[in-house]
């Protein structure tokens, strides 16, 4: 159940994000808003992890993996500006 839950709040989290901060070299349907909350939500988890935030094994929530996801776009923005 764990796993399903962290697709759905990856999902969610994906399209908030790309709802805040839309662009035109975002990734676009619905297995990629899911991949992009997804890696939003683990990179959450393990700063939030390393800053003291969360306990060992506890992730981060719906709002940590927005700002997660948020900065994912960011970087994904970033690298697809460079190669074109």
């Amino acid at each position: 159940m764990g796993i399903i839950w962290t697709i759905i709040i990856g999902f969610i989290a994906g399209v908030l994000a790309k709802f805040i901060m839309p662009g035109s070299n975002e990734p676009s349907g619905f297995v990629l808003t899911t991949i992009l909350g997804i890696v939003g939500a683990v990179v959450a988890s393990y700063l939030g992890q390393a800053l003291g935030w969360y306990a060992h094994g506890e992730g981060a929530g719906l709002i940590g993996a927005v700002i997660g996801a948020i900065v994912v776009l960011f970087v994904w923005g970033a690298f697809v500006k460079q190669r074109v």
